[in-house]
């Protein structure tokens, strides 16, 4: 059986997209795979608060999951995605390599991964 989304969660999930900064955090989590906050907010350059307000908006959207690693919160996107999601990330994947904004994140999150503090790297 193939499951087709109501129209309210399919309004919810692209509304989540709608916000820069969220459609950051979805380009860079599919460009890595998996991130702490603290690699989000540098590449961000927002406060905590604000990138953990945008990640559980996302997380509620359905669009990332969570893994805790001692005091670290991870995100990737998420395993479950319907296939409606699916479609839009490899929309936005194609589109990605093209975006000013998106080609800056990846290179900030590559700077900032190459020198990461030791404090924000979880213990093995």
């Amino acid at each position: 059986m193939i499951y087709i989304p109501h129209m309210k969660h399919l309004a919810k999930t692209l509304k989540a997209l709608s916000d820069p900064i969220r459609l950051r955090i979805i380009l860079l989590l599919q460009a890595e795979g998996e991130l702490c906050v603290c690699d989000l907010i540098a590449v961000l350059g927002l406060p905590q608060s604000t990138v953990s307000r945008h990640l559980a908006y996302l997380r509620r959207s359905c669009w990332v999951d969570t893994r805790r690693q001692g005091l670290w919160m991870y995100y990737q996107l998420s395993k479950d995605s319907c296939t409606i999601c699916k479609e839009v990330l490899e929309t936005l994947k194609q589109h990605a390599v093209s975006l000013p904004e998106s080609i800056s994140d990846r290179r900030a999150l590559s700077t900032f991964l190459k020198d990461k503090p030791t404090d924000c790297i979880p213990p093995q």
